[in-house]
């Protein structure tokens, strides 16, 4: 089991990997956000899975890890877990609308969205990995 200080790094470094692995899909086949975006806006059983799952998982990362207010990776994590539990609760309340503006906001961008996780899925893993000084 992970020792308390390092849990944020640990739940840092898989929300890189899924930054990173989920990038890397939008590039291989562009435009599968979009067009993800688009089935879960005309279907309400997919959109309420979303939400609950997202919520779910957002509260799981707030919830789990510890809040220290002078570590600024506890604070990021803490904050990404609120972000996520933010997210699923619009998706619930009013996923039709929300989903609709996601996906006018991703457009036929998907390259720049996806250059921008993998940018920020980097980051995540480097700097989880520097916080448990694996390289």
């Amino acid at each position: 089991m992970a020792a308390n200080t390092d849990v944020s790094a640990w739940i840092l470094l898989f929300i890189g990997f899924y930054a990173l692995a989920a990038a890397v899909g939008e590039l291989r086949a562009p435009n599968t956000w979009w067009a993800m975006l688009k089935d879960f806006e005309r279907s309400p059983a997919l959109r309420f899975l979303t939400g609950l799952v997202t919520l779910a998982l957002g509260a799981a990362i707030y919830l789990v890890n510890p809040w220290r207010p002078g570590d600024w990776l506890s604070i990021t994590v803490s904050v990404i877990g609120g972000i996520a539990v933010a997210e699923g609760a619009l998706i619930l309340a009013s996923g039709d609308r929300f989903l609709h503006f996601a996906r006018a906001l991703v457009g036929r961008a998907g390259r720049a969205w996806a250059s921008f996780s993998a940018l920020f899925g980097v980051a995540a893993v480097l700097a989880a990995l520097a916080r448990l000084q694996m390289f």
